[in-house]
């Protein structure tokens, strides 16, 4: 048998994507408008819970981890310096001592860039002054352009001191900034959440009786009114089990869900977070594990009539989640999130999306919690989506499916959002 030289002649004769149309892919790519249905973004109204700024992005908790490799501070003490003076030992310590050669930190690099600003040419003083320039309004309006978002989905949690009298006093909404009900605490910590639920005027008690989950309905029915929320959501740890005899499945089974059921909205899960491997990094101490898939394809298969958006922390799920997705209609995936949000984990998982579900799944979400980030993380990952798409299309190309300009701009509008609010106006 003779030895593989080459490509063979019937592979050299394929016909290939019209560069042209390659071209065109990429650019619509890079350009069409998408719903970031996942932030840590706040409404401008909220005033200082909206992060934005060069400290802010310094010291935000994935570089904060990173640089922490090599700081030989001891955390308390890093802690107890003013924000600027954090700032300033992660410039010192992850662009100026090495280069920015992780997501996080090339992340820093592309949005300076973006906003016409040199890290290296400028310097930490110089890009600080340009940001106090800056008035929050028309920054809002130029990140979002410079990232093409038309709607941001914050996280909004009532057990949430600083932010809940903010709604409990109500304030001019920002149309631009949906809302989505998060409830952490009321299902990791049903002891300590029933004591703000009786601070706030609800009548639960430490045992989960049915009266208290009477009450835990009317608490999720008033705040789902008062935020319009979009969808609950939880983050919840590896060894989560459904069904089971525990505080969380007692909880879902007769609150969430009925309150999800009720009022037309999605139950949102993301598996995988293990709180606090380290508590010296605070917010940068959560770690990831795998997660047991098995107990939401469980809670997924026992509630047809529900919708859920699943995204899981852990790259091992992925696959899994991806299988579950083909087998239950009321599940959309979405996002890359934390952990995975980097372009080795999102390259594998859209291609492995697109390859299982075409597009009937929402890609990607910023999971920012500085306004500034939504610039990179959407830049970094639309590459990656561009490359994909390019690929799948040149696949279909090949084997005699021309791809027109209403296909793409069809399949675009699915993946940048629409696919998740025609999702959100599913009845099952």
């Amino acid at each position: 048998m003779p030895a593989c030289s080459g490509p063979s002649e019937a592979a050299v004769n394929e016909p290939a994507l019209p560069k042209e149309l390659e071209r065109k892919i990429r650019e619509r790519v890079a350009t069409t408008p998408t719903y970031d249905i996942h932030t840590h973004l706040y409404d401008p109204a909220l005033e200082s819970l909206l992060l934005w700024g060069i400290d802010e992005q310094l010291t935000y908790h994935y570089l904060v981890a990173e640089a922490f490799r090599s700081i030989e501070l001891p955390y308390e003490k890093y802690w107890a310096l003013k924000k600027s003076e954090q700032a300033e030992l992660v410039w010192r310590t992850l662009f100026e001592q090495r280069s920015p050669l992780s997501e996080a930190t090339r992340g820093v690099i592309t949005t300076l860039h973006a906003l016409g600003l040199d890290p290296k040419k400028d310097g930490l003083p110089k890009i600080r002054r340009w940001f106090s320039e800056q008035k929050l309004g028309a920054f809002v309006t130029r990140v979002m352009e410079l990232a093409h978002v038309h709607t941001f989905c914050m996280t909004n949690s009532p057990f949430d001191p600083e932010e809940r009298p903010f709604w409990e006093k109500s304030f001019q909404r920002d149309p631009l900034f949906t809302a989505a009900l998060r409830i952490d605490p009321l299902l990791i910590d049903w002891q300590g959440a029933s004591k703000t639920l009786t601070e706030q005027g609800y009548a639960v008690n430490p045992t989960l009786d049915q009266k208290s989950l009477s009450e835990v309905r009317r608490f999720l029915a008033d705040w789902s009114k008062k935020l319009n929320a979009k969808y609950v959501m939880v983050s919840l740890e590896p060894d989560f089990a459904y069904p089971a005899k525990s505080d969380i499945a007692t909880l879902i089974d007769g609150a969430v869900l009925p309150h999800c059921l009720e009022h037309g909205l999605p139950f949102a899960l993301m598996p995988g977070v293990v709180r606090q491997v380290n508590p010296a990094l605070r917010l940068a101490g959560d770690g990831v594990g795998r997660a047991d898939l098995s107990a939401y394809q469980n809670l997924i298969a026992a509630h047809p009539h529900h919708k859920f958006l699943v995204t899981a922390l852990a790259r091992e799920n992925q696959h899994e989640l991806c299988v579950m997705a083909r087998k239950f209609r009321n599940l959309h995936v979405f996002g890359c999130w934390w952990f995975t949000n980097i372009p080795t984990a999102i390259n594998d998982m859209t291609r492995m999306r697109l390859e299982l579900l075409g597009p009937s799944f929402t890609p990607q979400h910023s999971d920012a919690r500085v306004l500034d980030q939504v610039i990179y993380k959407w830049r970094h990952s639309r590459q990656i989506l561009g490359d994909v798409l390019v690929e799948k299309y040149s696949d279909l190309f090949r084997v005699g499916w021309a791809v027109t300009d209403a296909d793409l701009e069809r399949d675009l509008r699915q993946l940048f959002g629409g696919s998740f609010e025609t999702f959100l106006l599913a009845n099952f």
